[in-house]
């Protein structure tokens, strides 16, 4: 594991009770798998299930995870680190096949397919017990 939940705090911009993501467990060049463990108290989970809304945040707040690891190693200055912010410019065949249960964990694996200036278009899968969840792809605009 490469980032605990404190430091992954840090290099994202969502602020709990939004936090999606809670481990960064690898990154390598065009691919970063994260974990995040559901609990009933999620804004997400309802009726003990963590709902496609949930899934979906979950996707982009990984990409927003490796971003900020990649900010982070690149920063030089004495500074603030501040992470950098993007929003979501479009969804594209976004799958859901199996609601994960609150009290369970889930991996994220984020495949970087294209960077062209602040967009970056992203697949993304999400296991729960080497099973795929659901699975889509993103195109993110860095602000």
């Amino acid at each position: 594991m490469l980032a605990s939940s404190d430091i992954v705090q840090q290099l994202i911009p969502q602020k709990n009770p939004m936090v999606m993501v809670d481990t960064l467990i690898r990154h390598e060049d065009q691919q970063s798998i994260t974990g995040f463990c559901i609990q009933d108290n999620n804004l997400f989970t309802e009726h003990g299930y963590f709902s496609a809304e949930g899934l979906l945040e979950n996707m982009a707040q990984s990409a927003a995870l490796r971003t900020g690891w990649i900010a982070r190693q690149e920063n030089t200055g004495d500074g603030d680190f501040s992470p950098p912010r993007g929003v979501i410019g479009a969804i594209k065949n976004f799958m859901v096949y199996q609601l994960p249960k609150s009290n369970t964990c889930i991996t994220t694996t984020i495949v970087i397919q294209a960077e062209v200036m602040n967009a970056t278009m992203i697949s993304g899968r999400i296991m729960q017990d080497q099973v795929l969840i659901a699975e889509g792809e993103l195109k993110i605009f860095l602000q």
